[in-house]
């Protein structure tokens, strides 16, 4: 009986000063980092009135430093209200000091054993975002009732970004890896597709969306070649967002190693990176560009920080006449 208590004791005492750790490096970070109430009410002001120099930096392009055929296709976007809702909403959850807790302890216990994306759905954290519906209709030159068959979005995570684009289809089709996030899509009531068999259905889609998965995939090279067979021939549309600058990793039991198939990618300006998607990748495997974007990724921040940020490629592509 004792050495159970002492067991116990062991055990309390470890939740505890886990728990003062945290706290104390929650501390560490509230100079940095948007942590009290009034410098919240003040940064969520400048989300509603003007946008703070840190996040017009998230949409800004230099046009000029585009190659030729890139240039003309650049859509300039801004902080609209549906970014500054994710906004809002991610810092009044990184506020929540218990549940912070509560995330952070769990995802110390159960990191050695499944993976960040599987933990975030179990835990219902992480939530990302990549565009907002306006941002969506404009990349795509659709209005608010425009309507399609079947929509696939490839690595769908929780699907937050997939009901951006919902409204517009009357089939949604989805692949995931992660199994709570699969139990978050079927909930959503979106049709789950194994990631090997959503290109062999017997039919094809009307937009394929690939959002944030190129660099995190084995074989990027088969993916695209897959997407473009599974496009409704002439008025099938791939919307890709890719992170730049172009750092590809895949997640194999929560560990991080070098995909099978490697994108070589000239330059080191965010410009320069879209022109060799576009001029080289995109075009040699029979893509052409119809639009491209700079769109900051965003995801829900925790106990440290109240978002996070990666810069967004974000293109429109349609399958070359020549490949029809």
């Amino acid at each position: 009986m004792c050495h159970q208590q002492m067991k116990t004791l062991i055990f309390v005492l470890w939740v505890l000063g886990y728990i003062a750790f945290l706290l104390s490096v929650r501390r560490m970070w509230t100079g940095k980092y948007v942590r009290s109430p009034l410098a919240r009410l003040v940064f969520m002001n400048m989300l509603s009135e003007n946008e703070a120099p840190e996040i017009q930096e998230w949409y800004q392009c230099s046009p000029e430093r585009l190659g030729e055929s890139v240039k003309s296709l650049f859509i300039q976007c801004h902080l609209d209200s549906g970014t500054s809702a994710f906004l809002k909403r991610s810092i009044e959850k990184s506020g929540w000091m218990f549940t912070q807790l509560y995330h952070s302890f769990v995802s110390a216990i159960l990191s050695p054993l499944v993976s960040r994306t599987s933990i975030n759905g179990f835990l219902g954290r992480g939530s990302m975002f990549v565009f907002s519906s306006e941002q969506f209709q404009r990349l795509l030159q659709i209005h608010p009732e425009w309507r399609a068959d079947r929509l696939l979005d490839l690595g769908a995570g929780d699907g937050g970004v997939t009901k951006v684009m919902a409204a517009h289809f009357s089939e949604v089709y989805v692949t995931e890896i992660s199994l709570p996030m699969k139990w978050n899509l079927q909930r959503r009531n979106y049709k789950v597709l194994g990631i090997d068999e959503w290109h062999q259905t017997g039919f094809k889609y009307d937009v394929i969306s690939c959002l944030n998965l190129l660099d995190r995939c084995d074989n990027p090279l088969l993916l695209l070649r897959n997407i473009q067979w599974s496009l409704v021939p002439d008025t099938g549309r791939l919307i890709l967002a890719v992170v730049l600058p172009f750092q590809p990793y895949v997640e194999v039991g929560g560990k991080w190693q070098r995909p099978k198939e490697h994108l070589r990618m000239k330059g080191k300006l965010w410009e320069d990176q879209v022109t060799e998607l576009s001029t080289e990748v995109f075009w040699r495997l029979g893509f052409e560009v119809e639009a491209v974007t700079r769109l900051p990724y965003l995801c829900e921040g925790d106990m440290y920080k109240d978002y996070y940020v990666l810069d967004d490629a974000v293109f429109v592509l349609k399958v070359s006449e020549e490949k029809l």
